[in-house]
């Protein structure tokens, strides 16, 4: 059967329900999805859609999923809504990774647009955020611990965000473009302390675009 990653998210969360509709008609058979997050799972769980992890199913035929900002090269801002850590892993091992936005999300550099999450272990969290804020491929950010709900980058409560792996998130504010997005991953991912980052690239298949005239599909 067909495997597929689902995401999480608003828009990742209208293609789910897309998929348990079409299994219900009948237009989908033989398909076993891996969701990203525990509220994914949940909504898929309601719909019907059989589910699995990446233990028993590495290889995926696509995921999809949205993002938060796209660049031309399509690389992508994601983990607004804190799942960046199981989005990642379920969508590199995926053959063709899908991406889904409104036009709003296309950017000429990754950085100012969204403040890129950055998942890290909560032992000396304020540490890990002093060693981010001096990485060289990160100049100028300033790293802002996310609070209350982790499904937002909104302070909307007083203590640390958890996400579904009990780390915290550390959204990187920008007023400039990040020079080298791949530059800034692999300086981040070397931080001990970060679990991962919300820098996706070199990953996306085809980037589809809702606008005002309609849809557009940017591959990679």
């Amino acid at each position: 059967g067909t495997v597929i990653g689902l995401g999480t998210g608003s828009t990742a969360a209208f293609a789910v329900e897309r998929v348990g509709q079409k299994l219900k008609s009948g237009e989908l058979k033989d398909i076993i999805a891996v969701p990203t997050s525990i509220r994914t799972k949940e909504q898929a769980e309601s719909l019907g859609i059989p589910l699995a992890t990446l233990d028993t199913h590495s290889d995926l035929d696509v995921a999809i999923d949205g993002a938060d900002e796209v660049d031309p090269g399509l690389n992508l801002v994601k983990g607004g809504g804190g799942a960046l850590f199981r989005e990642k892993i379920v969508e590199m091992c995926a053959e063709k990774f899908i991406v889904i936005v409104d036009e709003s999300k296309m950017c000429d550099g990754l950085g100012p647009g969204f403040p890129v999450p950055v998942e890290i272990v909560p032992f000396c969290h304020e540490h890990t955020m002093r060693q981010i804020g001096k990485l060289p491929a990160l100049v100028g950010c300033k790293p802002v611990l996310r609070l209350g709900d982790v499904s937002n980058n909104k302070a909307d409560g007083d203590k640390p965000a958890v996400t579904d792996n009990g780390n915290y998130i550390v959204d990187l504010v920008f007023t400039e473009p990040i020079k080298d997005p791949v530059a800034a991953g692999k300086q981040l991912k070397d931080t001990v302390g970060v679990v991962d980052h919300g820098l996706f690239t070199g990953m996306t298949t085809a980037v589809i675009i809702a606008g005002k005239d309609g849809i557009t599909v940017k591959e990679a």
